[in-house]
């Protein structure tokens, strides 16, 4: 085919991407939905609780003890079904979303990550396959509203406003650290999304579990998510993995590519600059782990400011400062 024609093929199969996503979100909202009225009836619960210097609760788990209350099964059926369902839409718009990728670096012929544009559909699917990866392995599927939600909102932004007619590279992303740099960046900003919808998610399952042993109840949809403390250990083996990634495509790779571009490794251009923010704040969460021994809330807090200064980054800063790293198009 020639490149009109997969530009074409690209330009159909990201909207439908962006639609599939929006229905696999819808599906996980109903699964939340359904989870919140099917509270389960009261009864004693059993747990153990670990109280951290700073008062914050983490939960050896609710859900897992033999007599916590459980949903009634007509209701775990329908929740089931919609997570399913959500899941299978996820996977379907992953396909679709990866060859409308596909299909823009062959009209463009080169990596499809030259402008704003083709960095938000590749960084989302980052999004995707971080998820994906891991949604077995750790069992994510309660992010799935979360991740679906985030990936069809960048995705409606750059089809709709964001959309730059594939062409050639500006003369200085001629390098193969292109590569190196913006692929390292994507996928780990997709697991610093991941970790931070994670952290999300524990500060309200943690709130939740204290809750339960005041004497309250917990819905149906808090009750099928892992322990607080089981998704603080999540978030925390995500972040680790994004980590190392980030430092070598953003700090080491960047700078040389930098060299080869403009003669100098460092210029505290807007984007390095809160590129090294981001380093900062994510090697403070590690820190503060590894040495202070930080678990739960505040160690959650840190790894949600982490994702909003990335958030930052790539967004605000291309968008709304001018720079060597501003992409073309926009």
């Amino acid at each position: 085919m020639s490149p009109e024609t997969y530009a074409q093929v690209s330009n159909l199969l990201i909207p439908t991407a962006t639609v599939i996503y929006a229905l696999a979100m819808v599906s996980h909202a109903m699964e939340w939905a359904l989870g919140r009225a099917a509270v389960a009836k009261t009864a004693a619960v059993k747990e153990e609780v670990l109280v951290a210097s700073d008062g914050a609760t983490v939960s050896g788990g609710v859900g897992d003890v033999p007599d916590a209350p459980t949903v009634e099964e007509p209701a775990s059926e329908r929740l089931d079904a919609a997570s399913r369902i959500g899941l299978l839409l996820t996977w379907l718009g992953f396909v679709l979303h990866l060859g409308g990728v596909v299909t823009r670096g062959l009209a463009a012929e080169r990596v499809p990550w030259g402008n704003m544009y083709e960095f938000s559909i590749t960084a989302s699917l980052a999004v995707s396959i971080v998820y994906l990866i891991f949604v077995q392995r750790y069992k994510l599927q309660y992010l799935g509203l979360g991740v679906t939600f985030v990936v069809a909102a960048v995705l409606g932004l750059a089809a709709l406003a964001l959309y730059t007619p594939a062409g050639p590279l500006v003369p200085a992303l001629h390098s193969y650290w292109l590569v190196i740099h913006v692929s390292a960046a994507a996928i780990s900003g997709g697991a610093f999304t991941v970790g931070g919808l994670v952290s999300v998610l524990y500060l309200v399952k943690a709130r939740a579990e204290r809750r339960v042993l005041a004497g309250g109840t917990m819905s149906a949809s808090l009750r099928r998510l892992p322990s607080a403390e089981a998704m603080d250990g999540t978030a925390y083996k995500v972040l680790a993995f994004a980590f190392p990634l980030w430092t070598f495509g953003v700090l080491v790779a960047g700078p040389i590519w930098a060299e080869h571009a403009w003669g100098r490794y460092w210029g505290w251009d807007p984007k390095e600059v809160w590129s090294l923010v981001t380093w900062v704040v994510y090697a403070a969460y590690l820190h503060a782990r590894a040495t202070a021994g930080w678990r739960g809330r505040r160690a959650a807090t840190i790894a949600i400011v982490g994702w909003f200064v990335f958030i930052f980054n790539f967004v605000g800063v291309n968008l709304l400062v001018s720079g060597l790293h501003s992409y073309a198009g926009v």
